[in-house]
């Protein structure tokens, strides 16, 4: 279910924010910053208001702003599905014996000593 649009603008907004504050806490002007991402000024200006920018825009900048590992965290490998995980952990828990592996007694009797 889409979430709803002013929810997407006020994330966006954040981001914008954010990347502001790396900014100015590497005391970059922002013309210093486009020229390092290779984005112009106005798109940085967009980035930094939460208004639409391209990908490539997005990951220029943070890659500039030394960020780009960051980017791993918003689209995790698949390499193990969840469920996959789950099953796993499931098996790794301590389960009752059975008993099943037990060799079970014979009934004794008088003179079965053979």
């Amino acid at each position: 279910m889409p979430e709803p649009l002013n929810h997407i603008a006020t994330r966006a907004e954040a981001l914008g924010r954010r990347l502001a504050a790396q900014r100015l806490n590497r005391n970059l002007t922002q013309r210093q910053l486009a020229d390092a991402a290779a984005v112009s000024i106005n798109t940085l200006r967009r980035l930094e208001a939460g208004d639409n920018v391209s990908l490539d825009s997005l990951i220029r900048v943070m890659e500039a702003l030394d960020l780009g590992d960051r980017l791993e965290a918003l689209a995790p490998p698949a390499d193990v599905r969840p469920v996959d995980r789950v099953r796993m952990a499931a098996a790794r828990e301590r389960r009752r014996a059975t008993g099943d592996g037990v060799a079970k007694a014979t009934p004794w009797t008088w003179g079965d000593d053979t």
